[in-house]
């Protein structure tokens, strides 16, 4: 039975992540405190979930395909209802930043992966930090549209558009030297 837990929390994960944006973005007073919980839950789903299949040692290769989907899921449509509701350059342009990353970090590791180097694009320290200053702005704008706090938010979510792009250039450095090398056999 714990061998299913894992991929069930992820499951649910990707379940809250609609439940969720249709009720930020309903106009129910609530729906921001609502929304923020939800996104909390499904923020600690993604720790624990992984945690669990490590300490019980029942990781799948599906598991571990589905839970980044999950995650990019759940970030990206966070961002995109944050905007929708709150159109505003200094929230849009962050997005924006974050979810192309997310994109070609996505196309570089299964580009990685083809090549059997899937380990020069494993999850590096700042892409953890990015991680942490993401979810904890992204949980703030969900819960406040104004105000300290939600400008709070705004400021760790520039800095996370940073760390994205910092890590970015981290992660095609640490590929670079495969890059090289597939195209130095294309040429010969």
């Amino acid at each position: 039975m714990k061998r299913h837990i894992p991929m069930a929390l992820t499951w649910i994960r990707v379940g809250l992540v609609p439940v969720m944006a249709v009720i930020y973005l309903s106009p129910w007073h609530l729906g921001h405190a609502i929304a923020a919980v939800l996104f909390a839950c499904a923020s600690v789903s993604d720790w624990l979930d992984g945690a669990l299949a490590r300490h019980w040692q029942v990781t799948t290769a599906f598991g571990a395909f589905l839970d980044p989907v999950a995650d990019k899921i759940l970030v990206s449509t966070v961002l995109i209802a944050l905007v929708h509701k709150q159109p505003q350059l200094w929230l849009a342009i962050p997005a924006m930043l974050i979810i192309g990353r997310e994109i070609i970090i996505s196309a570089l590791r299964e580009w990685m992966a083809q090549r059997g180097q899937s380990d020069k694009v494993a999850v590096h320290f700042s892409g953890k930090l990015k991680t942490a200053f993401q979810m904890g702005a992204m949980l703030l704008l969900l819960a406040f549209e104004t105000g300290v706090v939600h400008n709070s938010g705004i400021v760790l979510l520039n800095i996370a558009a940073g760390l994205s792009l910092y890590s970015l250039v981290g992660y095609f450095r640490s590929a670079w030297v495969a890059m090289n090398l597939d195209k130095q056999a294309s040429i010969n």
